[in-house]
């Protein structure tokens, strides 16, 4: 196939320029001027990027990672499709020991297995080796201190899929846990009461990503950096970002790509069984979620996850000011890189896969989704 004359936005942060993309199978093969083949799309008014990758996503269309089934692995990934990701990681909860075994379990058996839309990198592990005081929407009755063990037997229950695992690091036997799982996954700092101190311990011992920055965690201020300076001031940890206006303020998430850059933010939806769904009563690691304006929480007004996908995001954040240079290497190369997948994809380069996104330029609105050189969605 020719992607003839589009705005290639490329993922890697440089500038977007016009040319042709020609793949073949599922690969990209090389992009330059008048290229032909007999197969042509004109892409004039396009912009042509890589697929985003979610590497931080319970669910969505009334479906869970933690459901532990086939059934919503494949419904997840068909309705990322329509939202322009080709690949991610199912998240699981702080839930039941027998639940998280059973998430794992599924989600990484849909590794490598063709699916109806976006692709299965790999699990990701949110809990249960978090603080309770900072547990958020998840269950204080599951939260477990870090356990190298218990990780191990989630490791190989998985398949040995796991991409990243969540760690308070505050906790007690956390070296011994960062000393096994550092060689296993990535390791993220989440749900913690960490003071600057401690997270930057962390960060020579093992851990390089920080989950849902700012959310969960102690905020900056002038005489407690805090998790969030802890992050600022280290020069290899990657962050993730919320970017729906609702968690972070765009004021902030300009000045955190300010400070770090597109190659140290990762943009995850962190979306539950709501995102797709409409307002009303959900559900979320065992819990009730009341949703309201696309806005999810508890009863008592914690945020519970999201309903955003990293489509909108993405036109968020342009929105916003940031390039769509940067937004879109935040929403690909980098999240690949951080579960170990950028040799493959997360950009247009000839030899990764053809995982692809076909946007209108003024809007950025979704024309069509190509995983592995096959369209699965097209407007």
């Amino acid at each position: 196939m020719i992607y003839r004359n589009a705005t290639i936005v490329n993922g890697t942060g440089a500038a977007p320029r016009t040319a042709d993309l020609r793949t073949e199978g599922d690969r990209i093969v090389k992009i330059g001027h008048n290229l032909t083949g007999d197969e042509v799309l004109d892409c004039t008014g396009k912009v042509l990027t890589p697929g985003f990758v979610d590497i931080h996503i319970h669910g969505c269309v009334n479906m869970d990672t933690c459901d532990g089934s086939a059934e919503a692995i494949e419904k997840m990934s068909a309705h990322l499709a329509a939202c322009g990701v080709t690949a991610f990681c199912p998240t699981t909860m702080t839930v039941s020991d027998e639940e998280i075994r059973r998430a794992v379990r599924t989600a990484g058996a849909a590794v490598g297995r063709e699916m109806p839309g976006a692709q299965v990198l790999g699990v990701n592990m949110e809990g249960p080796f978090i603080s309770p005081s900072r547990k958020g929407a998840q269950k204080e009755e599951y939260v477990r201190d870090p356990d190298f063990d218990a990780f191990s037997s989630y490791w190989e229950e998985s398949g040995r899929t796991i991409k990243l695992v969540d760690i308070a690091p505050e906790r007690p036997h956390t070296q011994e846990f960062l000393r096994g799982a550092r060689e296993l996954c990535t390791v993220s700092i989440a749900h913690t009461d960490a003071d600057y101190d401690q997270a930057m311990w962390a960060f020579r011992h093992g851990v390089t990503h920080a989950t849902h920055l700012f959310n969960a965690m102690p905020g900056l201020t002038h005489r407690a950096p805090g998790v969030v300076g802890a992050v600022f001031d280290s020069e290899h940890v990657t962050a993730e970002l919320i970017c729906d206006g609702f968690h972070l303020h765009p004021a902030t998430l300009r000045i955190v790509f300010r400070q770090l850059g597109a190659s140290r933010i990762c943009i995850i939806s962190d979306s539950m069984r709501a995102a797709g769904m409409p307002d009303g009563v959900s559900e979320l690691g065992g819990q009730t979620v009341y949703v309201k304006h696309g806005e999810a929480r508890l009863k008592d007004g914690t945020i519970a996850g999201s309903t955003t996908n990293l489509l909108k995001e993405v036109q968020n954040l342009v929105s916003w000011g940031i390039p769509i240079e940067q937004a879109v290497e935040a929403a690909t190369q980098t999240p690949c890189r951080e579960v170990k997948e950028d040799a493959c994809r997360g950009s247009l380069e000839p030899g990764k896969r053809a995982d692809l996104l076909v946007l209108d330029a003024g809007t950025l609105h979704l024309d069509r989704t190509v995983v592995g050189g096959r369209t699965v969605y097209e407007a």
